[in-house]
Parts: structure tokens; C-alpha cells; sequence
């Protein structure tokens, strides 16, 4: 059987595809491999997104879409998308089976960039809130300085010691999230610190640092990565690769949301380009 539309990816640009494409009496199938919502989940408070003056918690905005797929009749199947070819037709390889589709929109959002430095105890490292949410009383430390690391660190900074390590000597993130920072007791800053290493220390770790006054070593329980994203891409086969500009001018293949938007990763951005994507595939289906 051949479906008509798949989705990778349950973060706001599938989410937003899948509703759509429901009110036009479709029925695509949502395929995620974790969790809804995508790093929405880690917001610490979402402000930009219209309908919330006084914004919203990123898990409770997640929890209202969760609702509006219910809603619409969107069934969210949790399997890992591990291989993606076109032969005439997509060929989806998950976890648990293969599907074909005429055409698919790949909301799979990012992934997070490497360390270049030695770092064990990976059971206590994260590149997200989400898995530690719920800790209180720890001590933490994020590594990075944009609108992550400072949102993390709001996150977490209500009910344990935070510490945002900075490499380079200026922030990169909102005026905003800044000056919260500033006035959160429990985070502190700690700007021109660049992190050599990371090495098991008991059942936490100790994170090396060289800082203008020299070297230095913090303890926490905990680290988390926020030095940036890369687009999550590496189910795409090197063949699909080579066709992906063909594909996409041919109305089979959507980049919709974090996987194809740069430094412009936002909700608001994300929604619109699924319910654009949405649109075009209507109108495809129609030709097809």
C-alpha cells in the first residue's frame, strides 16, 4: 500500500502539517521517534507565540498541541524514521516496518553539534532540559551562550545551583533572558571559560576549564551541551541527497521547521511553514 503522506517528526512543523492536512480530509501519517513537541519541551517560557500575552510554559504549549492532534484525529506513531529512499516512491525504513508514500515532509528538526574535548560519564551529560527537569538540589552546568544555555538555565535555576560556562567574552542570547539571569540567585555566569575536559568524579563529574585567571574545575551532577544545532538529516540516503532540490521542485519532499531554518528556530516560523507545507500538498494531491 502506498499512503499519500508521511510526516518525520512530531515537533511544531509536523504537528502543524498533520492538523492541516486533516481539514482538508487527509490522513497522513505522523511518525516520531521520542517525544511530541521537539526541543519545545525545554522552553522554559514561549513569549513569541501569538495567543499567550503573558507567554506559556514550552511542556504546557506541547500538552495543548498534543490535544489539538486528538482532536483532529492525528495518531502520533512512535518509531524511529532509519532510512529514507525514493524509488518512484518513498520508501520510509523505521524500527518497526517500511512504508512507501508519494510524498513526505521531513520535520525532523536538529541535532546537537559535536565535542571536540575528552568527556566521559555520558549518563550524566544531556543536550536537553527535558530529562532533568524534574532534579532539585543539584548542581549543574551549561555549557554555552545563546538563548539555549540562558533558557536552560532558567529552567533549571529555580530549584538547583546552575552555573552557564562562556567561552567567549559576550553573551549570544536575548537582552531579555540575560537580565533574568542576572536576577536568578541560583545561576551564575561565568563569561571567557572555555572547557577542556570532562572526567568522572564519583556519581557526578568534574568539568576543567581554562578562565582568564587561569585553570579551574567545577563539580556538578550534572552537564548540559547548548553550543548549538545542526539540521537532523542522516536518514536521507546519499542517493535521495543528491535529488532533494528535484524532488522538492517536483511537490514530493517538504523541509518544513527547525531542519531547514537556520539561526531562525522559533515555534511561530515552524507552524507556518507546516501549514504552508500542507497546502501545496493538497493541491499536489489533487494533480496526482
Amino acid at each position: 500500500m502506498i499512503e499519500d503522506v508521511v510526516i518525520i517528526g512530531a515537533g511544531p512543523g509536523g504537528i502543524a502539517a498533520a492538523i492541516q492536512l486533516r481539514r482538508y480530509g487527509r490522513m497522513p501519517f505522523l511518525l516520531e521517534k521520542a517525544h511530541v513537541g521537539g526541543l519545545l519541551v525545554n522552553a522554559n517560557l514561549v513569549e513569541n507565540y501569538p495567543g499567550f500575552p503573558q507567554g506559556i510554559p514550552g511542556a504546557e504549549l506541547v500538552g495543548l498541541f498534543e490535544t489539538h492532534l486528538r482532536a483532529a484525529g492525528v495518531a502520533v506513531d512512535y518509531e524511529e524514521v532509519l532510512r529514507l529512499h525514493f524509488e518512484e516512491t518513498f520508501i520510509i525504513q523505521t524500527s518497526k516496518r517500511v512504508l512507501r508514500s508519494r510524498i513526505v515532509v521531513a520535520a525532523s528538526g536538529t541535532k546537537p553539534k559535536e565535542i571536540d574535548f575528552p568527556c566521559e560519564a555520558s549518563e550524566r551529560i544531556f543536550y536537553e532540559v527535558e530529562p532533568i527537569a524534574h532534579v532539585e538540589g543539584q548542581r549543574i552546568v551549561i555549557i554555552g551562550a545563546g538563548d539555549a544555555a540562558f533558557d536552560y538555565a532558567l529552567n533549571l535555576g529555580r530549584k538547583n545551583k546552575v552555573t552557564i560556562l562562556n567561552r567567549d567574552q559576550k553573551s549570544k542570547c536575548l537582552p531579555l533572558l540575560s537580565e533574568r539571569v542576572r536576577q536568578t540567585s541560583g545561576i551564575v555566569y561565568r563569561e571567557n571559560s572555555r572547557v577542556r575536559a570532562i572526567n568522572r568524579a564519583g556519581e557526578g563529574v568534574i568539568v576543567s576549564y581554562v578562565s582568564m585567571s587561569g585553570e579551574c574545575e567545577l563539580q556538578a551532577d550534572y552537564v548540559i551541551f547548548a553550543i548549538g544545532r545542526v539540521p537532523q538529516t542522516d536518514y536521507l540516503a546519499p542517493r535521495l541527497k543528491e535529488r532533494v532540490h528535484e524532488l522538492e521542485q517536483r511537490g514530493l519532499l517538504y523541509f518544513v521547521g527547525d531542519i531547514k531554518n537556520g539561526i531562525f528556530r522559533q515555534t511561530a516560523i515552524a507552524v507556518g511553514d507546516g501549514v504552508q507545507a500542507a497546502m501545496k500538498i493538497h493541491r499536489k494531491l489533487q494533480e496526482i
